[in-house]
């Protein structure tokens, strides 16, 4: 009997030792979480990113790591399904124990996560342009808001001449924001109901014969048109090939986008698109040399010298920097500590200039638009001469114009100016 009390007591001492040793590791490494569609109607633009964390993780290993340990990335596939998004964010903070999750690309899954972070106090990184009236403690909007995109590509237009606006989405949250937050904007510049054409498809989206053969009749009316497009996801690819198939050039009907980018376009033949727009705050072909360094270093990662760069992978090299940053002048991954600590950190972008985060959760940004070219990337024709801020609430809804967010003084992302209250989100 004593004999086998000894062989189970030493079992069990053999079973702890071994169990400590696992909880060492897992101390021993700061685990990233990577929240990335690698499946379903998001993939072609997600995958990209979640090879963009990837490697960012590797090259800060290489520099030896943060605060002495490791980087482990957690990659999970929220397959393009929305209340997915939630359930893994979940797991992420709960059972993987994710120091911060860099991830999503639709609004709507920004919003379906956006509960789950703030109940479990974790830090999500954004990476896509967005509808803005939103700013939460726990999420950092690495991605552009309407006043650094969308509000800059309308002006542009304007320039242009243009008089009647086509206002094309992908039906959701970011889409439908945008378009009403621009319908006011063209209004309040005085432009009638009449020259506004508001349509919206479904995500994966495939049959655009008529609605293209409706985008061209409403630009026959003798007023000069465009398209300004929040068609998100794979619906891209067949939206511009029916562009091309109906002979709407650059010339007759420009169409800018916010969300085609050299990825998606390096699938598709771009010679009908030659000229249409772009508006985002990067592209491959700006010349600097930070945005040469990277390029060389992510086809290298990738082993593939054809794969192109685009604004949502820039945005998390900004954002990844920043954290990194953050958590070494906290010298601490605590939500509370590096949420405080990152507030006026600088890293450089990829365009040659500084970007800093804001209190209110956004950064500085340049604005750029740029005409298709027909090898799939972008040439720049305008730009910004300086950074521009983004604004966290717009100032064209009546709803959102005398609201701001602060998270240093007013410790609010959501602070009514007039009425001098903290309303918490708005959803």
């Amino acid at each position: 009997m004593k004999t086998i009390l000894k062989t189970l007591s030493s079992g069990v001492i053999a079973a702890t030792l071994a169990m400590s040793s696992i909880t060492v590791q897992a101390a021993d490494t700061i685990k990233v979480g990577i929240l990335h569609s690698l499946s379903g109607t998001m993939a072609i633009s997600e995958t990209t990113l979640k090879d963009t964390m990837l490697m960012l993780i590797d090259e800060q290993n290489k520099k030896g790591g943060l605060l002495g340990k490791k980087l482990e990335p957690v990659v999970v596939d929220p397959a393009s399904n929305w209340p997915l998004f939630a359930e893994k964010t979940r797991q992420l903070i709960q059972k993987d124990k994710v120091s911060a999750i860099f991830g999503c690309w639709t609004s709507v899954s920004r919003k379906s996560v956006l509960p789950v972070v703030e109940e479990l106090n974790g830090l999500l990184f954004y990476p896509v342009q967005y509808e803005g009236e939103e700013s939460s403690k726990n999420i950092f909007y690495t991605g552009a808001a309407p006043n650094q995109q969308a509000i800059p590509a309308v002006d542009y237009l304007m320039k242009l001449g243009t008089k009647r606006w086509v206002l094309a989405g992908t039906d959701y949250v970011y889409p439908r924001t945008t378009n009403k937050i621009l319908e006011s904007y063209l209004k309040s510049k005085g432009v009638k109901q009449e020259d506004i054409m508001i349509n919206y498809t479904p995500f994966g989206h495939s049959d655009w014969q008529g609605i293209v053969s409706d985008i061209k009749k409403f630009g026959s009316a003798g007023k000069k048109t465009a398209v300004v497009s929040t068609i998100n996801g794979d619906a891209n690819v067949p939206f511009y090939k029916e562009l091309g198939n109906q002979g709407i050039s650059a010339e007759k009907i420009p169409v800018v986008a916010f969300s085609v980018g050299e990825e998606e376009l390096s699938g598709i033949d771009t010679k009908p698109l030659v000229g249409h727009l772009a508006a985002w705050n990067y592209f491959m072909s700006e010349k600097s040399p930070a945005n040469a360094a990277f390029i060389k270093k992510w086809q290298a990662f990738t082993k593939n010298p054809k794969r192109v760069t685009n604004d949502p992978m820039e945005a998390h090299v900004i954002g990844f920097n920043m954290w990194v940053q953050a958590v070494e002048k906290a010298k601490s991954t605590d939500t509370d500590k590096v949420a405080a600590a990152i507030i006026g950190i600088k890293t450089p972008n990829l365009t040659g200039g500084v970007s800093e985060m804001l209190p209110n959760h956004h950064i500085t940004k340049p604005v750029l638009i740029g005409e298709i070219q027909g090898n799939g990337q972008i040439s720049t024709v305008w730009k910004t001469k300086g950074l521009v801020a983004g604004d966290a609430w717009s100032d064209f809804l009546p709803d959102s114009k005398n609201i701001t967010a602060d998270w240093v003084k007013l410790k609010c992302g959501n602070y009514n100016m007039v009425t001098k209250k903290c309303s918490g989100q708005v959803f």
